[in-house]
């Protein structure tokens, strides 16, 4: 089970990555077959193959031999590696499809940020569209907690917005609402907290490694989806080991 988990991330994956480029673009992400984004030429399954097809053809389109960007097959790599772990973690239960959508989509926001420092209203949207699904028909948490989340996470971002003036994206904020509505009030804190120190570390780390001066902007987006990873399935043995510490 955990090969076809990790074969279904891979595959996931191959859609996310056209996610990725079309969404910023206004593209559709079904109706139109893929295509080399150097040459236009519509791809054939042979080309198509989750990774497998970034090693035979030697990272290079075999049409009109242009490079094709190692993001393609990273991204691939780390869809697989997200469904292996979650579902590791959670097991075969209705609760799995419903974080591997939320995880599938962070990936998306994520590598959109990284590349146009947006997240998308749509894929907020998502996110927020699913968690309230899942709390009517599935819910893991009292409503009063969803509703917590949200407001936590919305608005203690939408405050460091308002001290940083303007430091934070909006984009952020929205998705922290809607990954806020999903986690429940203390996985939201936690999940804020270790985007925070995450993107400080990081921050650091590129300042002085000279490639990011200190007034550059840095994408947060990836920083609050690893937060929020890391909270989603971790939270509770987080919290409950710390609150073990400090008592």
């Amino acid at each position: 089970m955990t090969l076809l988990i990790t074969i279904l991330g891979l595959v996931i994956g191959s859609f996310l990555n056209v996610c990725i480029y079309r969404i910023p673009k206004g593209k559709s992400v079904i109706y139109k077959p893929s295509n080399c984004t150097s040459c236009n030429t519509n791809l054939e399954i042979l080309d198509l193959i989750p990774l497998i097809s970034y090693i035979l053809l030697r990272g290079k389109c075999r049409y009109c031999g242009e490079g094709i960007k190692v993001r393609y097959p990273l991204v691939e790599i780390l869809t697989g590696g997200i469904f292996l772990i979650t579902y590791l973690y959670i097991g075969f239960d209705v609760l799995l499809i419903k974080y591997l959508v939320l995880f599938s989509v962070l990936i998306v926001a994520t590598f959109i940020d990284l590349d146009h420092q947006i997240i998308p209203n749509k894929l907020v949207f998502l996110i927020f569209t699913w968690g309230i699904i899942w709390q009517i028909f599935y819910p893991e948490l009292f409503w009063y907690q969803s509703i917590g989340g949200a407001i936590l996470g919305g608005g203690l971002l939408f405050l460091a917005a308002i001290i940083s003036r303007g430091g934070m994206g909006g984009g952020d904020i929205k998705l922290m609402f809607a990954a806020g509505f999903i986690l429940g009030i203390s996985a939201t804190a936690l999940a804020l907290f270790l985007s925070f120190l995450a993107g400080s570390i990081i921050g650091m780390v590129l300042i002085l490694l000279r490639i990011k001066g200190r007034k550059d902007p840095i994408p947060f987006g990836p920083f609050l989806s690893l937060g929020i990873f890391i909270a989603a399935l971790w939270g509770y043995e987080i919290i409950k080991l710390y609150l073990k510490l400090m008592f």
